[in-house]
């Protein structure tokens, strides 16, 4: 099966991520272009951030460039159009502002390399996303840029592939814990209850931290948000309670202070809407787990494959044969692949 089988056409919309810059994201990237482009079908790229640019902004190394073909659907910001030597055609004016400009949906005239700037907000990801596929695009990919790992939720898109690599640490094995505790995340239970979800999609959209007991009754909390709360939402918790609405994302110093308030935490169910909002280090999350704490999400995230990258551009590199079987013993239910050495690990 080829990289491109993995993705199209079982979804539209996927969110490339990298866990830190020079992960492979771009190597990635460029690779289901090129098998998209070779098996005729059609895609529309957009990015959350900037990619494409021939120099990484921050380390100054060199990366690769985006390179399209005739026919391909982009969503980017107007300043970035000039930046590469692929002609587009504009088709669209969106109202989504940019500080390169407003974002504009083109379709590639001519092939050549481009430069993206997509959108800042999900909401504006997944419309232009959209936007594309109502245009004629069979597959939309979404460059998930350095710290926007929000990407991958699944209001934005439909499946993710994972950059990781050897740029996140020298030690290979704290590389893998660090993959593994994303995925983990990615991947935490979903809530079961059909009523008690349909409170907490609404509780989610109006943005409110809330208590559900046990009969349904919701206690919408008068704070506006958790990150600096969690000894207000310990003492709302009760006997009756069941589960802890939270609509923003859960860290660590409201975990510390809700388990340092109560041990009624351990009776609740901790509730966000996807593994993209959970900001706690993998040590600190076992620490937690280990003590009773149970989160659940409105909707997990569908990891499609992980891509692996055991170069570092501070000059160190893994064994590229270790890694890769490290990494796919630890993710047995996970597709990993070494795209920097002609796909090692596709089968």
């Amino acid at each position: 099966m080829s990289l491109i089988e993995l993705l199209h056409p079982q979804h539209k919309i996927i969110s490339i991520v990298g866990m830190a810059k020079n992960s492979g994201k771009t190597v990635t990237l460029n690779k289901i272009i090129e098998e998209a482009i070779e098996n005729s079908i059609t895609l529309g790229l957009t990015s959350t951030g900037r990619d494409g640019e021939s120099q990484d902004i921050v380390t100054k190394t060199e990366k690769p460039s985006i390179y399209v073909e005739e026919g391909t659907l982009i969503a980017t910001a107007t300043e970035t159009l000039e930046l590469g030597d692929a002609k587009i055609e504009i088709l669209d004016i969106t109202d989504y502002n940019t500080p390169l400009g407003k974002i504009v949906i083109g379709k590639v005239k001519e092939r050549g390399y481009i430069q993206l700037a997509g959108p800042q907000t999900n909401k504006g990801i997944r419309t232009v996303a959209e936007i594309m596929l109502n245009l004629g695009a069979q597959l939309v990919l979404i460059d998930g840029a350095i710290n926007r790992i929000a990407s991958a939720s699944p209001s934005v898109s439909e499946g993710v592939v994972l950059a990781t690599g050897a740029v996140l640490s020298r030690d290979m094995n704290k590389v893998i814990e660090e993959t593994i505790h994303t995925i983990n995340l990615f991947q935490l239970p979903e809530v079961k209850d059909p009523r008690a979800k349909a409170l907490i999609e609404e509780l989610i959209e109006e943005g409110k931290t809330a208590i559900i007991d046990d009969q349904y009754n919701i206690s919408r909390l008068n704070i506006k948000t958790a990150l600096n709360s969690g000894t207000t939402i310990a003492q709302s918790i009760t006997d009756d309670s069941t589960y802890v609405v939270l609509s923003g994302s859960l860290v660590k110093k409201t975990i510390e202070d809700i388990i340092g308030t109560t041990n009624k935490y351990k009776d609740v169910k901790f509730i966000v809407n996807d593994g993209t909002k959970v900001f706690i280090e993998p040590r600190e999350w076992l620490i937690y787990k280990s003590k009773g704490l149970d989160v659940q999400v409105l909707e997990s995230v569908n990891v499609v494959l992980v891509t692996i990258n055991p170069y570092s551009p501070e000059g160190y590199y893994f064994d590229q044969g270790q890694f890769l079987l490290k990494m796919k013993e630890y993710l047995r239910d996970t597709i990993v692949l070494d795209l920097m050495h002609n796909g090692g690990g596709l089968m």
